[in-house]
């Protein structure tokens, strides 16, 4: 049956974090530092929200473009955090997390061979997307010298007459990167010379440790060529209520919300009175996840570069992303072992992109025990490796 599937699908090989996921689901006392999901249930009013819509009977569809009760809190939400003003009626899409989000946006933008320019590593889905889009994604590698950040020149340099947009995600998916405000402003100086759309993914925004997050669209002159992307899952722990959302000037949203029509219908009803609720009442909880994962954050990159896995300071998201060039081994190599020996998961850097290749990426939303007795296994096995 070979013959009837797309060769753009057939060419696009299968998620590298999944095969890990698989595998650990097959063992008993896996310690995964691999998926990257919040521990913490949803908090409490934002349940009690979504109970309370189920008994009311609401389990019907909703607008297209979702309930005008979360389109206004959301338009709030990031104007009393970043100053952005989005208009709930004509600028704001609720979608089905951030990935239905990230699909609309190179769905409706995209043409066959238009490029796509993306900093790696990067989450797993970018690449992909741009080419089931028929797009073509052209990569940009960080390096941990420059803390992971992208470089505005390195994203000149790859400029061509087909670039149509430059994708973004900051804080990032796996480095834990967070990109300053003055390098963040020399990119938005270069997309409006070249009169490309900035794509940014912002769904880590409230999860960062002692620096401001950039909103994108808040930058003088850049709402207007910005299609911003983001999402409840991490911020507020609701991954499995699947809401996320776009937001971008009308003539953009109004051709994502097509797509969105024949695609989707709606995003989940009892998600999104839910998400409502965690947008005016949930500040404390994320403020208290926060906290947490920041302790988490210290124990998880202390432990590595004091086992010699030299480990750069992620400043948000919940990732740390530590070189293994101690073990001499390679990436792939370095995260199979060690779930063989010591049945411990982390993901092998490779996964999200070639400039990945030297590193693992171990999620600290596990519990601070957890990622302690982790520790303890990754040392057992650098002593007998590196």
């Amino acid at each position: 049956m070979n013959k009837y599937i797309s060769q753009r699908v057939a060419q696009t090989p299968p998620s590298g974090i999944r095969k890990f996921f698989d595998i650990v689901a097959t063992m008993k006392d896996v310690i995964s530092l691999g998926i990257g999901e919040p521990d913490f249930v949803t908090p409490d009013p934002v349940l009690r929200a979504g109970v309370a819509s189920l008994e009311a009977g609401q389990t019907g569809y909703t607008s297209n473009s979702g309930t005008i009760e979360l389109r206004r809190a959301l338009s709030q939400h990031l104007h009393r955090l970043y100053g952005v003003q989005y208009d709930p009626d004509l600028e704001i899409l609720i979608t089905v997390g951030v990935s239905e989000a990230l699909y609309l946006a190179m769905t409706a933008v995209l043409d066959p061979g238009d490029e796509v320019i993306i900093p790696e590593p990067c989450f797993v889905a970018y690449a992909p997307e741009v080419t089931f889009a028929g797009g073509v994604p052209v990569t940009v590698p960080t390096y941990v010298e420059n803390q992971f950040e992208v470089t505005a020149e390195d994203i000149a340099a790859r400029i061509t007459g087909k670039t149509k947009a430059i994708l973004l995600g900051y804080p990032n998916n796996p480095t834990g990167a967070v990109m300053s405000r003055a390098r963040m402003m020399e990119i938005a100086a270069v997309a409006e010379e070249h009169d490309l759309l900035i794509l940014s993914d912002e769904i880590y925004d409230q999860l960062v440790y002692g620096v401001a997050h950039t909103c994108v669209p808040a930058l003088p002159g850049m709402k207007e060529r910005t299609i911003l992307l983001g999402g409840f899952s991490k911020d507020y722990a609701m991954t499995g209520w699947r809401i996320g959302y776009t937001c971008a000037n009308p003539d953009l949203l109004a051709a994502m919300r097509k797509v969105h029509q024949y695609t989707i219908m709606s995003a989940p009803t009892t998600g999104q009175a839910a998400a409502v609720v965690a947008l005016e009442q949930a500040d404390s909880h994320v403020a208290a996840m926060r906290a947490e994962y920041d302790r988490r954050r210290r124990l998880i990159v202390d432990g590595f570069n004091t086992l010699g896995l030299d480990c750069f300071e992620p400043k948000g998201a919940f990732y740390a992303f530590p070189s293994v060039a101690r073990s001499g081994m390679s990436s792939d190599e370095f995260a199979n072992r060690l779930l063989e020996e010591e049945e411990v998961a982390v993901i092998p850097g490779e996964a999200f992109g070639e400039s990945g290749n030297g590193f693992v990426r171990a999620a600290y939303a596990q519990s601070y025990e957890k990622i302690e007795e982790a520790l303890n296994r990754i040392e057992k096995f650098m002593r007998r490796h590196g």
